[in-house]
């Protein structure tokens, strides 16, 4: 998804001149980035090649990733499902990118829309003025696999001289003292914190004030229970055939897609192919399934279904509808062809 929307909803343009209109009421949040946070690490050991992007496209909402203009995407969040946190990016934190990305969280929430899965619950915690200290935070929080594998070190018994010189780089980095035997364990956890809350803290006081633009926060603050409603956990999101099976729309007598000169035998065919492929598909798969028909892992009020010319089946994730050619004869060739399908989602909206 696009962290952009039509020129109809208003341009990036546009959303950037409103932004700054609250900017001198609160000058007094913001931060001045420190070196602290612009720590040297080898990019080639970022978790992004592991991560799963969390963006909103063609005027839906993925809220994960955003996109250059066509030039590449950029992750506003990553780590691992569930373990998510904002990106350490200056260059998103100086454009105020997760203020944007705050207010179009609150308003998909608002409009029943998409939301973003799988953030980390330290994260979490913070941005509800909770104290960073206090929070529970693991070693899978940290999303850079360089300094998660520094950290990590420290939890040996028996450091080399190697691995407490490597530690103390960091910690010295950080403005934290040198590793010794007695400060080891406080020295892990100062690092954690550090690492997943410290270098973050910014992009979560935007997204703070992003919820805020949107009068969102009242009702957070004054309702806890809604807050994993917002936020929920990907472990949480469970698919069962049956949510399917009741949302689905099945093709009718005097449909208008393309199936012209196809008979009821053959149409009967291919429903009775997808319906035995939602009732035996596990769980992550019915959720590759969903965000290949519709470009996003949330189930909407209709789910379609047509019949198309094509060689494979395709959909349109605006219109929600998922298109099947008529042409497999065993549900075996239906399987194969279904499954690549999906399995090409990942390429990003509109080139399945």
């Amino acid at each position: 998804m696009k962290l952009h929307r039509a020129n109809c909803d208003g341009t990036p343009m546009q959303e950037t001149h409103r932004e700054g209109e609250g900017d001198r009421c609160e000058e007094n949040d913001r931060e001045p980035p420190t070196d602290r946070d612009s720590v040297p690490v080898r990019p080639e050991t970022s978790v992004q090649s592991g991560v799963e992007p969390v963006v909103i496209e063609s005027g839906k909402i993925d809220l994960k990733e955003l996109d250059n203009g066509g030039v590449g995407q950029t992750l506003l969040f990553e780590g691992e499902p569930d373990h998510l946190v904002p990106a350490a990016s200056e260059v998103l934190i100086e454009s105020n990118l997760f203020r944007v990305a705050g207010r179009m969280i609150a308003h998909s929430f608002l409009h029943d829309g998409p939301h973003v899965t799988g953030l980390s619950p330290a994260v979490i915690h913070v941005l509800f003025n909770g104290d960073p200290e206090m929070a529970t935070i693991v070693v899978e929080d940290c999303p850079d696999l360089h300094i998660r594998s520094i950290i990590q070190m420290l939890e040996l018994e028996e450091l080399t001289q190697e691995q407490k010189d490597t530690v103390s780089d960091l910690s010295l980095s950080w403005d934290l003292p040198a590793v010794t035997k007695t400060n080891q364990r406080w020295l892990h956890n100062k690092l954690l914190v550090h690492a997943v809350i410290g270098r973050t803290m910014r992009q979560i006081k935007q997204l703070r004030k992003g919820l805020k633009d949107v009068m969102l926060w009242p009702l957070l603050t004054s309702r806890p229970d809604v807050v994993p409603l917002l936020f929920p956990k990907m472990a949480g999101m469970q698919f069962v055939p049956q949510m399917f099976l009741d949302k689905i729309t099945w093709p009718v007598e005097d449909s208008d897609d393309e199936d012209e000169g196809l008979d009821i035998e053959c149409k009967c065919r291919i429903t009775g192919f997808l319906r035995v492929f939602i009732e035996t598909a596990s769980s992550d798969t019915l959720a590759q399934l969903l965000k290949f028909w519709v470009g996003w892992e949330m189930l909407p009020s209709e789910l379609k279904v047509e019949f198309s010319g094509g060689t494979f089946p395709s959909s349109s994730t605006c219109f929600e509808t998922l298109k099947l050619p008529a042409h497999y004869n065993t549900y075996k060739d239906f399987e194969e062809a279904l499954v690549a399908a999906i399995d090409s989602a990942h390429t990003g909206f509109g080139l399945v």
